[in-house]
């Protein structure tokens, strides 16, 4: 298949180290079994293009009998991915949705005015030692869509599109790149891929979206002649021709990025929106538990128990 005709790949060095305008190296937090690796938001930068949170979960190992139990718990103004690398986790909400995500798959729960989910480790994953490694992230909605209905897609990694070409394996998940457009619905211009990099290769970011970053999750890469190691987000200068290329370990990889939203956002727990006022408005939604008579629900299957907000 053809790697990108449109692109000449150039050389990694043909921009100056300059081209890169935000290095983020992610906090790092303990939840009690597992790490979590939080590079947005980030002290000098609070998205890239619409994805405001991006954290690395694991890897992991649990031993028989645990996992992970993410409580209902409410979200607005947002679109959250869950994309796995290994491990898999039982998805509801309030929609109605009910979704075991594996790897390589897509689950996408657009919160718009308001949602509850939970995502817990399976009783069949369970059943023996287990493992937990992936990322999640959410999309800030544009102003015109923050009180969209909300709702949720699934798609299965066989449905992903993928461009390989010299070494490169990229599976799109968001959006659109290379000429590819993926399934799921957006709401602003966006692209998000997993991309793995034999040693030595070398890939041509997309061009065409005016905020652009890479997250490296697994080996390591250089870019303009610098070499960068995992665990590491680098946001890169509009309108620069980039190009990176894997050292002799090869590297996995998530690039994501697109168009830049109106104005910043206000985050506060699970909450994103363009005011104050609608922050305040949730918070006291959620505290009242009036479940089902306004924004929030919890999900059929999973009501026994939810996060209750924050002090």
């Amino acid at each position: 298949m053809s790697w990108n005709p449109a692109i000449e790949p150039g050389c990694p060095d043909d921009v100056g180290s300059d081209a890169i305008e935000t290095l983020i190296i992610p906090r790092s937090r303990d939840l009690g079994g597992f790490e979590v690796r939080r590079a947005l938001p980030a002290p000098k930068r609070q998205m890239v293009g619409p994805f405001i949170f991006f954290d690395q979960a694991g890897p992991a190992e649990f031993l028989t009998g645990q996992g992970v139990d993410v409580r209902p718990h409410p979200h607005v103004g947002l679109g959250t991915v869950t994309y796995l690398y290994r491990g898999e986790f039982h998805h509801r909400d309030s929609t109605g949705a009910d979704q075991i995500i594996r790897p390589g798959a897509l689950n996408w729960m657009v919160a718009g005015r308001g949602v509850t989910h939970s995502e817990r480790t399976t009783a069949a994953a369970r059943s023996g030692p287990n493992s937990l490694y992936g990322i999640q992230t959410w999309l800030a909605l544009p102003d015109a869509h923050e009180d969209v209905a909300p709702s949720f897609e699934h798609h299965g990694k066989e449905t992903l599109p993928i461009i390989e070409d010299g070494g490169v394996s990229v599976r799109l998940i968001l959006g659109e790149a290379y000429g590819k457009v993926a399934a799921a619905k957006m709401f602003s211009e966006t692209f998000y891929a997993d991309v793995q990099l034999s040693p030595g290769s070398r890939m041509p970011l997309p061009d065409n979206h005016e905020d652009r970053g890479i997250y490296i999750v697994e080996g390591s890469i250089t870019v303009a002649g610098q070499e960068f190691q995992g665990n590491q987000m680098m946001v890169f200068r509009p309108g620069d021709r980039i190009t990176v290329a894997a050292t002799s370990q090869g590297a996995r990889l998530m690039i994501l990025g697109g168009a830049t939203l109106s104005g910043p956002r206000y985050i506060w727990w699970n909450f994103v929106a363009s005011s104050k006022e609608r922050i305040e408005a949730a918070k006291a939604e959620w505290r009242a538990e009036m479940w089902g008579t306004g924004r929030f629900d919890l999900p059929a299957e999973d009501r026994d128990e939810h996060i209750p907000l924050p002090d």
